[in-house]
């Protein structure tokens, strides 16, 4: 069972959620400034023509009088109604000041709405909305009446500003209202497409992480083909193969206790057998004379092996006491061991008696008796006319390479990527399926490896390197 991950359970503002709210109002908000901007340099240069619209007017009622001239209260009220401070027309190169009321003061900023376009008028509208004071600015159109070739007028600045803050309070609040509604509709679009499966993509993982052993707490990957379901398949990839290394943890884990405690009897057993064939030794039979060296020697190796696993409790391999050897004894020792197994297939040797290979004698033998002893059993599945296993070796430069050929059905293709895992391969029924793996697991302790070399229906080729050490 893997560490427990604490439950932490996200707060409703910084949490995911909390986060998409947020973050969509932020966006909409900032998407309505960018609206807003335009909208109240619009607001401010249409105000503005509104007035020189109504300063017209007044300038037109002003000419129409006797003498172009009309009294004090008149010309006040028509400037009032206007909005203005004054009023003048400019007509073919003449300018002329229409009306102008008495307490004008000194015009501070000019402006020139013609052919004015929004972004330009952007900055002096923002200017409006932060003054400090009152001022008194001339402003320059063309008369909306055509009364003349432009038409000028002075007016007060704080009636623009509070209609600007008006407009910009009303934009505000519809502004905000749009927000929410916006980012509600999005929160919940998001909510339903991303964080929801993101929440259960996350609790499966916690759920897994609690008990990784139950296949129950997989994950079900959806329909989706987006990235959050490519995430699913792979999370789905992921716990099964955690899954399966779990369960062959534990394998490993309970064959190693068995294997303590079969080690520990069979060594009794084990010893009991070496002094009987020690008895054997004395026995004058030729036969018996033969065979009593290799069986007591078998015996010895069988029984020191035993104590290394008592000794060490461990599936790891001693590092290899390596030696030059002559290839072709150790291969003899080995088919001799396997011969009467071996039955009708033939067991070639066609290494040279002079080929030496750096490796540890007791592990070689292990290495050689797997592999043969797997090729027999491959054999017997499909019996043929012609069954052999043949072993060839050859060195180039400073690496030895062996060759382990027969004749069986070949390795399915299936199980050709897990031919050296432990568990995943047996020869025949009841098998472990450990030979490959311990092979290859003590070919590279020397530096070397295990490969296929070719596979099909003609029968498969092992080939084994073995490199000197340090190159020598």
């Amino acid at each position: 069972m893997l560490d427990p991950t604490p439950q932490i359970k996200p707060n409703p503002l910084t949490g995911l959620s909390g986060k998409v709210l947020l973050l969509s109002i932020i966006f909409v908000m900032l998407g309505e400034v960018l609206i807003f901007l335009p909208s109240i340099a619009n607001f401010r240069v249409q105000w503005l023509k509104t007035r020189v619209a109504q300063a017209e007017i007044a300038a037109l009622a002003t000419e129409a009088a006797p003498n172009e001239m009309v009294d004090a209260a008149l010309r006040d009220t028509l400037l009032m109604d206007a909005g203005v401070e004054a009023v003048a027309v400019m007509r073919e190169g003449r300018r002329s000041l229409v009306l102008r009321s008495e307490s004008t003061a000194m015009v501070e900023e000019s402006f020139d709405l013609r052919g004015s376009v929004s972004y330009t008028s952007i900055l002096p509208a923002m200017m409006v909305m932060f003054q400090s004071h009152d001022r008194l600015i001339n402003v320059i159109d063309q008369p909306p009446a055509m009364s003349g070739n432009s038409i000028e007028i002075a007016l007060h600045e704080w009636p623009l500003r509070d209609a600007m803050l008006n407009f910009a309070l009303r934009v505000l609040g519809l502004s905000v209202v749009l927000s929410l509604i916006v980012a509600g509709l999005i929160f919940a679009a998001l909510n339903r497409v991303l964080v929801r499966p993101m929440r259960m993509l996350s609790a499966n993982m916690m759920s897994f992480t609690q008990a990784p052993e139950d296949a129950s707490r997989i994950i079900m990957p959806t329909t989706r083909r987006d990235e959050l379901g490519l995430a699913e398949h792979a999370l789905e990839s992921m716990q099964k193969q955690l899954q399966g290394l779990l369960q062959q943890k534990s394998r490993l884990a309970a064959l190693g206790l068995a294997v303590s405690k079969v080690s520990h009897d069979l060594r009794n057993m084990l010893t009991s057998a070496q002094l009987i064939s020690d008895r054997l030794g004395e026995v004058k039979d030729q036969r018996v004379q033969r065979f009593a060296p290799k069986l007591i020697a078998s015996l010895d190796r069988a029984i020191v092996f035993l104590n290394q696993t008592l000794t060490y409790g461990r599936a790891q391999e001693l590092p290899p006491r390596r030696e030059m050897l002559a290839l072709k004894s150790v291969i003899d020792d080995v088919f001799e061991s396997l011969k009467l197994q071996a039955g009708h297939i033939k067991l070639i040797d066609d290494v040279a008696a002079k080929l030496l290979v750096d490796a540890d004698h007791e592990q070689l033998s292990r290495i050689l008796t797997n592999l043969v002893r797997n090729a027999i059993q491959a054999i017997e599945s499909r019996p043929q006319t012609k069954d052999e296993v043949r072993i060839s070796a050859k060195r180039e430069s400073h690496l030895v390479l062996i060759s382990i050929a027969d004749t069986g059905p070949g390795i399915p293709p299936a199980l050709k990527g897990k031919m050296f895992e432990a568990f995943q391969t047996a020869a025949r029924q009841g098998g472990t399926g450990l030979g490959l793996a311990i092979s290859a697991e003590l070919a590279q302790a020397h530096g070397g490896g295990i490969s296929i070399a070719q596979t099909g229906e003609r029968g498969t080729v092992f080939e084994i390197s073995f490199p000197d050490r340090n190159g020598h």
